[in-house]
């Protein structure tokens, strides 16, 4: 697999990508606490779009998949 810096490096400069928490082999409580850094302050080369979705763990929502823009900001 390949890392999220190249993954995003792939993607042309206003392309719209998925980043889901199986492709980053997190368990969706742990990527619902990067995507919440993400929604908040962008990540590095993206900004999320839309609405995350989210899937119920132990009676929680949590985020399992954003859709992103690609920016021209520096990885």
């Amino acid at each position: 697999m390949t890392s999220m810096d190249e993954f995003v490096r792939k993607q042309k400069a206003g392309a719209r990508f998925v980043i889901t928490a199986r492709m980053l082999q997190l368990a969706p409580e742990d990527f619902d606490a990067l995507a919440r850094i993400w929604l908040d302050d962008g990540g590095p080369g993206f900004n999320i779009v839309g609405v995350p979705h989210r899937v119920v763990v132990d009676g929680e929502f949590v985020i399992s998949r954003v859709t992103a823009i690609r920016t021209t900001a520096p990885l």
